[in-house]
């Protein structure tokens, strides 16, 4: 009986861990990112169709040496240039993929250099979500920490 006791109380933390680790929504967040000199915060939330979407919400420097606001000049979309630093949208339709415990299936958008790349995210053991982007067989990952 006693092994019995033991054996259930050693599994139910692995479940409930494991339940945890499949939480799609656990992505929803405000996360600090820096990347090429610049600092921003971005928000992760989840959009009517189920995906997720990560957007700008706040940018350090966001007023250029003349002290205008910085925009999205090297967009290659020509009718989304004019948006503010700190409104662009980084990350679209990410789906979670409970296999992978991973967010795939995306596209990601570079402001720093005007390119999309697809993308998939996932949390790291400390708890920072590692941000990948890969084009052509070339990949990059950055690591942004959640704050909300």
């Amino acid at each position: 009986m006693k092994k019995i006791v033991l054996s259930v109380f050693f599994f139910i933390p692995m479940i409930f861990n494991s339940f945890a680790q499949s939480d799609p929504d656990r992505i929803v967040g405000i996360y600090l990112a820096t990347y090429e000199g610049e600092e921003s915060k971005v928000s992760i939330f989840k959009e009517e169709d189920g995906r997720y979407t990560a957007q700008v919400i706040w940018v350090k420097d966001k007023y250029d040496k003349d002290g205008n606001l910085k925009l999205d000049e090297k967009n290659p979309d020509k009718s989304k240039r004019n948006t503010p630093c700190d409104e662009i949208v980084l990350i679209e339709k990410m789906s979670y993929d409970s296999r992978k415990d991973s967010w795939t299936d995306a596209k990601i958008y570079d402001p720093v250099r005007g390119i999309k790349a697809n993308a998939d995210c996932s949390f790291e053991p400390d708890g920072r979500l590692k941000v990948r982007g890969s084009l052509m067989g070339i990949g990059m990952s950055v690591l942004w920490e959640k704050l909300e």
